[in-house]
């Protein structure tokens, strides 16, 4: 078995309830709803971390289940900007800590303004990225987004 990520153990000493999912990854397909069938979850509940900039707001970070696309207008009006863009992933390692494919919104480098989409809102626990390929951790929304001081909005296309 992998050894704890740091976002795993920050989620433990916060005191939230949390379970662990592993998986074999492909590097070359890191498709969240791969991940989400090797984990045995709907692709609904499972939420990948997506790295934007606002034009004013600099980085924001977006949680949306894996089956969606980020609407870049939504993101932008939730974070009271008027633009956002995604930012190049050859930035994400450098602002985030964290590379593709397993960027957790816990134990990023700085604390970023952080969206969930509402949708979370339906599931009694969700899985993120616990900061690595291939390891999901999967706790109740409410107390992830309480941990990352996330807002929760309407951020799917």
């Amino acid at each position: 078995m992998a050894s704890k990520t740091n976002a795993v153990r920050l989620v433990q000493q916060a005191g939230i309830p949390c379970r662990e999912a592993f998986y074999e990854f492909d590097p070359h397909d890191l498709n969240g709803n791969h991940a989400a069938a090797a984990i045995g979850m709907p692709a609904e509940e499972v939420f990948k971390t997506l790295v934007a900039r606002g034009e004013r707001t600099g980085i924001n970070v977006f949680c949306i289940p894996v089956c969606f696309e980020l609407d870049l207008k939504k993101a932008a009006r939730a974070a009271g900007d008027k633009n956002m863009v995604m930012i190049p992933v050859k930035e994400l390692l450098g602002l985030t800590g964290y590379i593709r494919g397993g960027c957790s919104p816990v134990g990023m480098k700085k604390k970023y303004p952080t969206f969930i989409d509402e949708t979370c809102q339906l599931y009694e626990e969700i899985a993120v990225s616990a900061g690595a390929r291939g390891h999901q951790m999967l706790l109740p929304p409410e107390d992830l987004a309480a941990l990352v001081d996330a807002k929760f909005a309407d951020l799917i296309q």
